[in-house]
């Protein structure tokens, strides 16, 4: 009996280890489909555009800007649509963005065909469907955890990864297709008709009703430096940011300067849609192992490695300048590139809890696309300056410097961070109602620490500063008292008594740990000593 039950216990974590466990949720596998052929829309356009400047300008620059257009308005807006994102209903701003988004997509269709696009026309309307996306992104990739459980979110991650590379698979190599067979304008059609599928998918997803606060939403500027300041204090997401970083802004060359390479080894646009697409079922292989290769290597070794593995391709590429020896290159190429980046994506997901989810991961996607955007406008200037093999050769060298330089930032593990709230801390004690909005507030926190405890009770203090500053205070230290050397207070600034009372409110499990490291140091029979300290000069008129 006892093994019966151990093996159902086995299966049933096989099963929640499984790549497709995401798709036992109805919302998530529909959610997932429509934004498959959403994104075989979107990649057709994207390759009719960059094909579509190539005939419009010679220009590396040009080409390469490109890019650049697509990704700058992530790096511009995400900060403030995750902001958005965790202020108001998630679903109608989706909802809202797709319907522009295809009224954009339609204008931009009927000027290919009509065969009224210049190279910055080209561009704007690259750049407005990007800000769009760039609103839209947060939200898409905030709302994963109310689709899926919690243990099978790193399988979710990995199999919208999938969808997004098998739409790289399809998309493109469709492309090159139908450019061939109907003419430049034809991917763009597509794409307008395919906005039709998530529009109707969020039309039918009725979400769970998320739990109310009794608090006001924040201020849009004070919500985007609350999402600010959390990343800066928070080690694991800025650990994430700065490993982004250092990939994106190197891997971003291949990417950029693909289309010309397409050119210059004699290629047109079916070969450039072939190589997107061998780049797109790469990934798709390597989404479904990633599992067990993430589970042997780890995450910081998978991203070191695999990053070693995409220099080398890039540097051979470079070399050996043959469609043939391409087409198997690009397909390592997807498989090195969609385990650097689900790490990446799953590593900021398990940093974030849920109250600050949208602006976290706006943070990490303005990262990414930033990076992607001055990447693409450095290699394309330093091909335009010497040649395509020389830039990508060079990006190849930076990678392999940076993989060294950022080691010592290592990514998020899946038990790492419990970030359910705690609750552990009663309501305020105070003498009378008070406003809301005024502030600002000091809280003060004494402490009595015997003199054998306190080295080790200042360097924990230290740990449980960075989690008040990433909770909402703007200022926080400790100091001790000249008189009396066993007398410690903590003191931190909020802006407001509704920015103290979301303290409260937002305090996890995992900062309750650290907290009672620091109780753990108190001198027997004593504890902390709580006030609450308001502004008390009169409103100025």
């Amino acid at each position: 009996m006892a093994d019966l039950k151990q093996r159902s216990q086995q299966n049933l974590q096989d099963n929640k280890s499984s790549p497709w466990a995401p798709f036992a949720f109805p919302a998530f596998s529909v959610l997932w489909a429509a934004t498959v052929v959403s994104n075989i829309g979107t990649l057709m356009s994207e390759v009719g555009t960059s094909w579509l400047m190539t005939s419009l300008s010679s220009d590396p620059l040009m080409v390469a800007l490109v890019q650049s257009a697509t990704a700058l308005p992530m790096f511009l807006f995400a900060l403030p649509a995750g902001a958005f994102a965790d202020r108001i209903d998630r679903r109608r701003m989706l909802l809202k963005a797709q319907l522009l988004m295809s009224f954009l997509a339609l204008i931009l269709t009927i000027m290919v065909i009509n065969e009224l696009m210049t190279p910055a026309l080209l561009l704007l309307f690259t750049f407005l469907l990007g800000t769009c996306a760039a609103f839209t992104a947060p939200a898409w990739q905030s709302i994963i955890t109310s689709l899926v459980s919690k243990d099978t979110l790193t399988a979710a991650v990995a199999m919208n990864s999938i969808g997004i590379n098998v739409s790289r698979a399809i998309g493109p190599a469709l492309a090159g297709f139908v450019i061939i067979s109907f003419g430049i304008g034809a991917p763009f059609v597509l794409n307008t008709i395919s906005f039709i599928c998530v529009i109707a998918a969020l039309l039918w997803w009725k979400p769970a009703t998320k739990a109310k606060t009794e608090l006001p939403p924040e201020h849009l500027l004070d919500s985007i430096f609350t999402g600010a300041r959390h990343a800066f204090y928070s080690p694991a997401l800025k650990n994430t940011l700065v490993r982004a970083f250092c990939f994106f802004i190197c891997g971003s060359a291949f990417w950029a300067l693909l289309p010309l390479y397409v050119l210059e080894i004699g290629g047109e646009a079916t070969l450039y849609g072939i190589l997107l697409g061998a780049i797109g079922a790469g990934a798709v292989g390597g989404a479904i192992v990633l599992q067990p290769v993430r589970a042997k290597l780890g995450a910081n070794r998978l991203v070191a490695a695999s990053s070693i593995g995409l220099a080398i391709i890039v540097t051979l590429t470079a070399i050996f300048a043959r469609p043939a020896t391409t087409i198997l290159a690009c397909v390592l190429y997807g498989t090195g590139w969609i385990w650097v980046l689900s790490s990446l994506n799953v590593a900021a997901q398990l940093a974030l809890p849920e109250w600050i989810r949208a602006r976290g991961l706006a943070i990490y996607l303005a990262v990414f696309f930033g990076s992607m955007s001055l990447g693409s406008a450095i290699w394309g200037q330093v091909a335009s300056m010497t040649n395509i093999p020389t830039a990508m050769i060079t990006s190849s060298i930076l990678m392999l410097l940076l993989i060294v330089a950022s080691q010592k930032y290592s990514l998020s593990k899946e038990t790492q961070y419990d970030h359910a709230p705690s609750m552990q801390w009663p309501a305020p004690l105070v003498s009378s109602d008070v406003d809301a909005e005024k502030g600002p507030v000091l809280s003060m926190i004494e402490y009595r620490i015997a003199e054998s405890n306190q080295e080790e009770f200042l360097s924990d203090i230290e740990e449980l500063g960075q989690t008040r500053m990433r909770l909402g205070a703007y200022q926080w230290g400790v100091t001790r008292d000249l008189s009396d050397q066993e007398h410690f207070i903590e003191y931190f600034f909020e802006t407001s008594w509704v920015q103290h009372l979301r303290h409260h409110e937002h305090m996890s499990n995992s900062d309750r740990e650290i907290q009672l490291k620091v109780y753990r140091h108190l001198k027997i029979s004593t504890k902390p000593e709580v006030k609450h300290m308001i502004n008390a000069r009169l409103p100025t008129h």
